[in-house]
């Protein structure tokens, strides 16, 4: 333990002296790839908080289409602590690992069909410090939380328009997935709000863009055992004992000792799910290690952002962090996870945040997948009903090549605009399992995001 400590201490004090100005660098090829990219990637570092202590590393890829025209998002990725590398490379970016032809340390990447940049400018950031790239020059910056990360992800978008005022008339939408919907509304009524307040530059913000969203800590993971029984991995009477023996609370992490019918349920619960793959239930659970499992390719993320030849690529700053993790245990969220050192879990719920957003002319997607258990469905469906928003345009399928990709319901109430879309088959990170289909969801949103005059 007192070794890692030095290794942390050294890291600051090196990283202090590395120049933290704001940097941003074209990159033409990277190892793995073929040829040079052929589409435009950006990468660099903007300071953030006090001294501009805090490092956020962010890749920029312009919009393969219209980019002076097409909508430009800020994505953020979950954990918090995920490196939005992960989301890139397995879900949305451009380059996709081509699993068939690697091997060993011999990585090699492939375009991929179903990137986002097909349709939109999209800005990934590796935030807080200690996610990805990102890192932070004192202690002191190195913690964060809720409520931090979204402060900053708003002073990072104000800085990064600075540095590229060409994109300030695009229109802005925050998005993100999984733990981010504790922190995108958040971001979103940081925009808002500085606009009215006058702050520089006004940023042309329409709205959110959500995927498999965490919003309310307590709701979200309770919704879990409503989701088992819709899809019959508990019985009826299993479903039917504990909803009246707990009355409503159906986490067993909490102390239920008090209520030994409902106790003794709740481990029934637990013995019917616990072997069950929570990121799709269609999925095995598996152990990553087996060439056949999906998660064993999370490996070459991994091995490859770790080479130093990817990192002088990246235009990575060498020496400002020690091993390149996909996900910062630390810092990641688990179901009643007390604070850490470095990072707070403030944001209990962003319902009241949603609220206040009600009263903003925001256009909000939600995306969810049907088989996800992280964050199942039928918990964003009940908070979005305590809303109380009118329903403008009803609950119905949507197609992709003349075939169901999902369901999506429309609600509107002034200014206001949610949408709520499943997709068929796909677990939590959607794009992972049915990149077609979440392309043509966000693809089809965006082209009709001029609908708010209709209202």
């Amino acid at each position: 333990m007192e070794s890692k400590h030095i290794v942390v201490f050294f890291l600051f004090t090196l990283a202090a002296f590395i120049t933290a100005s704001n940097s941003k660098s074209i990159i033409k090829r990277l190892p793995g790839f073929d040829g040079d990219l052929p589409f435009t990637l950006e990468t660099g570092y903007i300071g953030v908080g006090e001294d501009e202590a805090v490092q956020i590393f962010y890749y920029f890829v312009e919009s393969e289409r219209n980019p002076s025209e097409d909508p430009l998002l800020i994505y953020l990725t979950g954990g918090p602590g995920t490196s939005v590398l992960y989301s890139m490379m397995y879900q949305i970016g451009p380059l996709n690992f081509d699993t068939e032809t690697s091997w060993g340390n011999n990585i090699t990447l492939k375009l991929n069909p179903y990137s986002w940049s097909k349709i939109a400018n999209v800005i990934y950031i590796d935030a807080p410090a200690g996610a990805g790239f990102a890192y932070a020059t004192t202690y002191e910056a190195s913690m964060s939380s809720d409520s931090m990360l979204a402060s900053d992800a708003y002073d990072f978008l104000r800085k990064w328009f600075m540095e590229h005022p060409e994109f300030l008339s695009n229109p802005l939408y925050i998005s993100g997935i999984s733990y981010m919907g504790i922190i995108l509304p958040n971001v979103a009524l940081h925009v808002y709000n500085g606009n009215e307040r006058g702050d520089q530059p006004q940023m042309n913000i329409k709205g959110v863009i959500s995927v498999s969203p965490l919003t309310d800590k307590f709701n979200d993971f309770n919704s879990r055992f409503e989701f088992a029984h819709r899809l019959s991995l508990i019985s009826d009477d299993i479903y039917e004992s504990t909803k009246e023996t707990c009355v409503g609370n159906y986490l067993s992490i909490y102390d239920h000792s008090d209520n030994i019918l409902c106790s003794n349920n709740l481990q029934w619960v637990d013995e019917c799910t616990s072997k069950i793959n929570l990121e799709n239930i269609l999925e095995p659970l598996c152990d990553p290690t087996d060439p056949a499992c999906r998660e064993a390719t999370f490996g070459l993320v991994v091995i490859w952002a770790n080479n130093k030849d990817v990192q002088k690529a990246l235009n990575v700053r060498q020496g400002t962090i020690g091993t390149w993790e996909w996900q910062n245990s630390t810092i990641h969220y688990d179901l009643g996870k007390n604070d850490t050192l470095i990072y707070a879990y403030d944001v209990f719920s962003t319902v009241p945040i949603h609220k206040q957003l009600l009263a903003k002319k925001c256009q909000y997607l939600i995306i969810c997948g049907d088989h996800d258990m992280v964050f199942p469905h039928v918990g964003t469906e009940k908070w979005i009903k305590s809303l109380n928003l009118p329903i403008k345009k009803r609950w119905e399928p949507w197609f992709v090549n003349d075939q169901i990709a999902g369901y999506q319901v429309t609600y509107a109430q002034n200014d206001y605009l949610l949408t709520y879309s499943t997709i068929k088959g796909a677990g939590h990170g959607i794009a992972l399992y049915k990149p077609e289909e979440a392309l043509a969801m966000v693809d089809g949103w965006l082209d009709s995001r001029t609908y708010l005059s209709d209202i």
